[in-house]
Formats: C-alpha cells, sequence, structure tokens
C-alpha cells in the first residue's frame, strides 16, 4: 500500500473513531444523569454506564493505535518528500556552480580581448551588468590584432524534469505492520451494543 492510500484510510478511520466515541459518550453523560435523577433503578443505569465505558476503552485502544501508525506515516512522508527536495536543490546547486565557471570564464575571454558568441555576453550581462562593463573595458585596453574567437559555453540547454515531492511521498511504500482496518461498530463490546444503532 503507498504511504498517501494508508494515510487516507488511517485518517478516515480515526474520524469514525472519534464520532462514535462521541455518540457513546453523549449516551454515558446521558445515562449517568438517569442514574441521580432515579436513585431506585441505579443498578440498571450502573450495568449499561459500565458497558458503554468498556466500550469507549475499546474505541480508546483502537484509535490509538491507528494514530501511531499515522504517525509513522508521517514521519515517512516527510523523509521521501525531504529527499526529493534535497535530490532537487542539489542538482540547483550544481547547475549554478557549472554556470558560474562558465560566466568567470566568458568575463575572463572578454577581458582577453577575445570575440565571444552574443549570446555569452548576454548571460554575463544578465548575471551582472557591473562585470560585464569591466571585462569589456579590460578588452578594449588588452585587444590584440589577433584575436580568439570562442563557440557558446552553453550549447543546447535541457531542461531538467523533477518529480513532485508530494507525489513521491505519497507512493512510497507505507511501513509494514499496518494494524487491521476495523470498523469503528464492529470493535465495541456486544453488551449495549444494540441499542446504539
Amino acid at each position: 500500500m503507498k504511504i498517501g492510500e494508508a494515510q487516507h484510510i488511517y485518517r478516515k478511520q480515526v474520524s469514525d473513531y472519534r464520532e462514535q466515541r462521541a455518540a457513546i459518550s453523549k449516551r454515558l453523560e446521558t445515562i449517568r444523569s438517569k442514574m441521580d435523577a432515579s436513585p431506585n433503578n441505579r443498578e440498571q443505569f450502573e450495568s449499561e454506564a459500565a458497558a458503554l465505558e468498556l466500550t469507549l476503552d475499546s474505541l480508546d485502544e483502537k484509535q490509538a493505535e491507528y494514530e501511531k501508525y499515522l504517525e509513522q506515516l508521517s514521519e515517512k512522508y516527510c523523509a521521501y518528500w525531504n529527499t526529493t527536495v534535497a535530490e532537487q536543490q542539489a542538482d540547483a546547486m550544481e547547475e549554478y556552480a557549472v554556470d558560474m565557471g562558465k560566466i568567470m570564464e566568458v568575463a575572463r575571454r572578454i577581458m582577453k580581448g577575445a570575440i565571444v558568441p552574443a549570446s555569452d555576453e548576454k548571460k554575463l550581462m544578465e548575471f551582472s551588468n557591473e562585470m560585464y562593463q569591466t571585462a569589456k573595458s579590460v578588452g578594449a585596453m588588452i585587444r590584440r590584432q589577433k584575436r580568439e574567437k570562442y563557440d557558446t559555453l552553453w550549447g543546447e540547454e535541457e531542461e531538467k524534469e523533477y518529480e513532485d515531492p508530494k507525489e513521491a511521498a505519497e507512493n512510497a511504500q507505507a511501513p509494514s505492520g499496518a494494524p487491521a482496518v476495523v470498523d469503528a461498530a464492529e470493535s465495541m463490546p456486544s453488551a449495549g451494543g444494540e441499542d446504539m444503532q
């Protein structure tokens, strides 16, 4: 099962258990009010209240199991998300370092008085107009009769596609040991369960 699917299933389970718990808690309050209002039937109400308290304990235990598994899913989700983002950032930094090297080389060539492609000059100017102007000034002063001509350093640039971090995290394998998905109504003890439906 994928992490995204597992998160959806177990969040729904926790929500269902909370709703069931709220309904049982409300019923327990009503029974306790009846116990206070009619002391003669107290034993009957006490037995029903005890059954409801056992049911609440059972629901709480299963809900806690689901919430613990959701925490594991969340940790895995974050780990996959962060790994994907880190890979993208590493690639971006590597590309930036390569581009910086090329920009410095274009500036060096211009300062030597060489002829460089207009596209390379434009990239240098976009990066730093000051650096471009300085390189052009120095190049004009040092220009020799025979100048070197260079091809572009960038060539054909490819656009790198990255995986969506959310998609990577949701589609990663969920950790093993997932608790069985049990309907909230099925996990309640049979005592007092029929009155609730």
